[in-house]
């Protein structure tokens, strides 16, 4: 009777520790399973804010009749390569010469799919001090027509800013030999980059600057 009730304990505590390891091994799996969604929702979220941005393409300016002044620019943009939708209602543009620095909101966009002319006054109308105006160059899903604002994959927008207005209020414009830098700052991601010098004398009415 004392070796079968030994056996008997001996078992209770074996079963006692299988149970107890069924337990453990459990909510080991139960909490490797929640870091392994946890590290790839963070890695994916991760590349994204890493691939995420906006590329400045180029920059052009617009010189006043006399070409003693650029008055106004265009800068082209497109999304980063892998870079999710860029939402221009939550994208500004810092701009800065040597005396002053702005930010420019947006204040909405114009479709430019089929001009030719990006400085057509018609396009201006709503840049002004403190806003820019999204001329939309290429769009092939409308996304940033028709009431839209974001830019994908392959898209391409001239942002309009009037520089007499914003960062020489309203007199004259960006002289010969000036350097200006500049940021286009999307809500997440890298920004695009603005410097350029401009040239020593203004001999054509469009330049081109970066």
């Amino acid at each position: 009777m004392r070796k079968a009730a030994v056996g008997i304990g001996t078992l209770i505590v074996f079963i006692a520790m299988v149970l107890v390891a069924a337990v453990a091994a459990a909510v080991l799996i139960n909490t490797s399973g929640f870091l392994q969604q946890k590290a790839s929702s963070t890695g994916r979220e991760s590349t994204e804010q890493v691939a995420s941005g906006i590329q400045v393409m180029r920059v052009v300016g617009i010189t006043d009749p006399n070409k003693q002044y650029i008055t106004g620019i265009a800068i082209y943009v497109t999304p980063n390569a892998g870079s999710a939708g860029i939402d221009l209602k939550n994208t500004k543009i810092l701009i800065a010469n040597d005396e002053s620095q702005v930010y420019l909101k947006f204040a909405g966009t114009v479709d430019g799919t089929s001009t030719t002319d990006i400085f057509a006054s018609s396009y201006w109308t709503n840049v002004n001090a403190t806003h820019y105006v999204a001329l939309i160059i290429q769009d092939y899903d409308k996304s940033a027509l028709n009431g839209g604002s974001t830019l994908n994959k392959g898209d391409i927008a001239a942002l309009l800013v009037n520089v007499t207005q914003a960062l020489y209020g309203g007199t004259n414009g960006i002289p010969v030999r000036t350097h200006i830098t500049g940021k286009v700052i999307p809500e997440f991601g890298a920004p695009g980059v603005i410097d350029f010098t401009t040239p020593s004398t203004y001999t054509t009415e469009i330049i081109s600057l970066q």
